[in-house]
């Protein structure tokens, strides 16, 4: 099969690999879409890799059951499943493994795609059977690999902060993420102000149905959530997915008195006045990726309310283009990527 293994220092390959046999607990999925997300540029630009430490990209993934390790239970997955990928493996027997947050085990944790499992940017994947989730007949592949980290990562940070139909939620950062927020937001009935730097992603966030869009470039971005709530009092939530420090800072600001603001952009520092917290009484939290549950959840909300999730890829790629498919994407000249296969 053809893999495409990043090499480190942004250098990247596409190879032929054995095709997968499955274990005994695991089972093959032949890939029909695989998702490019920010993150692999950090593993693209990481340190060199050799021998041992060369993993399959890709930690979106999508596809269809092709073959089943003999301890796997029909309930769990057939040949021809339509599935998609909770991307974590752990010990399966802590707290965190068992309520469906792999993510966080601390005694055996594997990141399939990029860190130390191999992930979906091959024409197969071999993974644990526990792993899989099944994708509603109505959604596209595409859509599953998008719910499989950004769109999944989003229906998180909703969650996260309790938003309701009575609300507005401000987004800043319409990235992937930011705009699978606003797609997602929208549809549980929330007025929603979208927030940028660039034209073209404002763009699409009205066209994902953002009530109104902020230029952070050309008007204050704090004031501007102010002057579009009632009274002038700030948004009642806030989302940020832009990692960038000073945005950070505005999102919390941007709050009414009470507010809550989501930290979705990883790394980073947060930076703010303790009268945000303390004399207004705000609350800040985090939100990291989704379980297994919310992955399931997700799908099924997205399938039952008939969203556009599969518009936020801009170009699809076969694996043969993944060396230009990841310049285009270093460089900010294209916007979501997909790896398609047929």
């Amino acid at each position: 099969m053809k893999a495409v293994l990043f090499l480190g220092e942004g250098k990247l390959e596409v190879r032929e690999c054995p095709d997968p046999v499955p274990g005994p607990d695991e089972v093959v999925i032949r890939m029909k879409a695989s998702g490019m997300c920010g993150s692999d540029l950090h593993h693209l630009h990481g340190p060199r890799r050799t021998g041992s430490q060369l993993v399959i990209e890709g930690h979106e993934p999508c596809g269809v059951v092709e073959l089943v390790g003999n301890a796997v239970r029909p309930s769990e997955a057939r040949v021809g499943d339509r599935v998609m990928v909770h991307h974590y493996d752990g010990c399966r027997t802590c707290p965190y493994c068992r309520s469906g947050w792999t993510q966080y085990c601390p005694n055996a944790r594997t990141v399939y795609g990029g860190l130390d499992g191999d992930g979906g940017h091959a024409d197969f994947m071999r993974i644990p059977a526990h792993t899989l989730i099944r994708l509603p007949d109505s959604l596209s592949f595409k859509t599953g690999a998008a719910i499989s980290c950004g769109t999944g990562t989003a229906f998180g940070a909703i969650k996260r902060v309790g938003l309701s139909a009575d609300e507005t939620v401000a987004i800043f950062g319409q990235g992937p993420v930011g705009l699978s927020c606003t797609l997602l937001a929208k549809a549980f009935g929330a007025r929603v102000i979208a927030l940028d730097v660039e034209p073209s992603r404002l763009k699409l966030a009205e066209q994902f149905g953002a009530d109104h869009v902020v230029d952070a470039r050309e008007q204050d971005p704090v004031a501007a959530v102010r002057q579009l709530t009632r009274n002038g009092e700030g948004a009642d939530k806030s989302i940020e997915c832009s990692a960038n420090t000073t945005v950070r800072r505005q999102s919390v600001q941007a709050l009414r008195r009470w507010g809550t603001a989501c930290m979705v952009g990883v790394f980073g520092k947060i930076e703010l006045d303790s009268e945000e917290l303390i004399q207004l009484q705000k609350t800040i939290v985090g939100s990291l990726t989704f379980s297994k549950n919310l992955q399931e959840e997700c799908a099924l909300f997205v399938a039952e309310r008939g969203l556009d999730v599969e518009s936020l890829f801009t170009d699809e790629f076969r694996l043969d283009e993944a060396e230009r498919a990841y310049e285009l994407f270093d460089r900010r000249q294209i916007g979501k990527g997909v790896f398609v296969f047929d």
